[in-house]
């Protein structure tokens, strides 16, 4: 695997022929440069700032892989709790 923040980084990662690519912070814009550049030679992930809300647009980007750490950076906590009585 391999981290690229541009299309530099993605062109230089390319030449190393690795297994996936992983493209972190990148526009919705910038994901669809990214997979027309590959032209599927890589898997590509996108990474990096996707939320619940902005995942259809990532997914419609191209890409085939994506991740999303506010699924458990942000989540927020239940407060729950079991009481038991005894009889």
């Amino acid at each position: 695997m391999v981290e690229v923040r541009d299309m530099r980084e993605l062109d230089e990662a390319l030449s190393q022929k690795p297994d996936f690519i992983l493209l972190d912070n990148m526009t919705p814009a910038q994901l669809r440069e990214c997979v027309e550049r590959t032209a599927g030679r890589v898997p590509l992930e996108a990474s990096g700032g996707i939320t619940i809300e902005t995942v259809r647009e990532v997914a419609e980007s191209g890409v085939d892989r994506i991740s999303i750490g506010a699924l458990t950076h942000s989540v927020k906590a239940l407060d729950i709790s079991m009481r038991i009585a005894a009889s």
